[in-house]
């Protein structure tokens, strides 16, 4: 049986399922691990980590600490309150209207960073009236509809997440910001900040920076300098704002101290760089890498808000929820009817209803014509149906990006 427990009732002898943190917080070769030495349980303390997940049928138990399924219904059960009273920022097009200006934003943002990575590897000054027009056409973008960018971002291929990322977190950071109602300028420095944040990444041998693996305490000390390198390079950029500077250098801080590389408490973590460390972590758990498999967007956000008691600030990860939806766009979702649909787009005040893209009947196991179900509306006006739960696409062997707009 799995059952969550406090970093206190931690024993020799428990074996850890999920240390229940993003892999670059914590130090060890995997996430599930037998505990075997106290000293293997500063580790975990020093790595930030309060609460984490044990298997009793392979370690000792905690006979009243809550199994995982309780703790994740209690998880559901706040999320889920939390979106009734919510309401998602307004949209001026549709996806499908959006989508081919999207592609040529993501196209030329992917270019850019690579060239930014390039030139700052070769130690070439990074050139910032290339890379605010990006900026700027990515803000249009997240202003027109913000989901036809971000759907979009969500498929990275494995060779090019150094890139993508960088484009991710500066869309989504561009996406929290106006959604948080800051002004165009304070949005456009986070924007720049988000596009390079991980330039200091330029710096790390390819051989660690895409090791099929875990790493050894050795490479993970040389990928953890990559903040203070992207700070220094961008130090040289004439120009440059001190919001991406900030942003560059502490989005790896978390609230409780244990970030890095300044292990700042969080009334010394700047409001930007709080914003962007909740952007980069979801970013990072929900893609594809060479050496684990992404997590559903829906179940993503779970994870946020159950690490927003200790590593990020609660309120900002709710204004994040907020922005992106319970269910982000790009989530595959199981409806009462038995159909699986996309979601293409947050309702304007209410985050479980959704516009979805349905193509799929669980009941028969086929395709279905592909129509867009607005789950606001009622029976006989487009709508009629209500998400059950979040879906994994493996799970039904389908690709919802492909009915993500359906006039594309």
């Amino acid at each position: 049986m799995i059952k969550k427990i406090g970093i206190r009732q931690l024993k020799v002898g428990m074996y850890v399922h999920d240390l229940s943190c993003h892999w670059m917080d914590h130090p060890f070769l995997r996430s599930q691990l037998m505990i075997t030495s106290d000293e293997e349980i500063r580790k975990v303390v020093d790595a930030g980590i309060h609460e984490l997940y044990i298997d009793t049928s392979k370690g000792l138990d905690v006979p009243d600490a809550p199994t995982a399924e309780e703790a994740k219904a209690s998880l559901e059960h706040e999320m889920l309150d939390f979106a009734r009273r919510q309401a998602a920022p307004a949209i001026r097009v549709s996806v499908a209207e959006e989508m081919a200006r999207a592609v040529q934003v993501k196209n030329q943002a992917h270019q850019l960073v690579r060239t930014v990575m390039h030139d700052a590897r070769l130690g070439k000054a990074i050139e910032l009236d290339q890379v605010e027009p990006v900026v700027q056409n990515i803000t249009e973008s997240i202003l027109r509809n913000p989901g036809a960018l971000t759907g979009l971002l969500r498929i990275k291929n494995k060779d090019d997440y150094t890139f993508l990322h960088s484009v991710s977190v500066c869309t989504l950071l561009v996406a929290f910001c106006r959604s948080a109602g800051m002004d165009t300028e304070l949005t456009r420095q986070a924007g720049l900040g988000g596009l390079l944040h991980d330039t200091g990444k330029a710096l790390v041998p390819d051989e660690v920076l895409n090791k099929p693996g875990r790493l050894t305490d050795e490479e993970f000390d040389v990928i953890r300098k990559h903040p203070k390198d992207g700070y220094e390079i961008l130090l040289k950029t004439p120009g440059v704002g001190n919001i991406p500077l900030d942003i560059t250098l502490h989005h790896h801080e978390r609230m409780d101290g244990s970030g890095y590389p300044d292990k700042l408490p969080g009334e010394q973590i700047s409001t930007l760089a709080q914003m962007a460390a909740i952007v980069d972590v979801y970013d990072a758990i929900t893609a594809d890498r060479c050496y684990h498999k992404g997590m559903p967007a829906a179940e993503a956000l779970r994870k946020i808000f159950e690490w927003s008691k200790f590593h990020f600030n609660p309120q900002h990860v709710q204004s994040f929820m907020r922005c992106i939806g319970i269910y982000p766009v790009g989530t595959l979702v199981l409806l009462e009817s038995g159909r699986l649909g996309v979601v293409t787009e947050p309702h304007e005040t209410n985050l479980l209803a959704p516009k979805v893209n349905v193509f799929f009947s669980t009941k028969s196991n086929t395709y279905i014509k592909p129509i867009q179900v607005d789950l606001s509306r009622p029976l006989g006006m487009g709508g009629g149906d209500k998400i059950v739960s979040h879906q994994s696409p493996e799970k039904w062997r389908v690709d919802p990006m492909k009915f993500f707009s359906l006039a594309a």
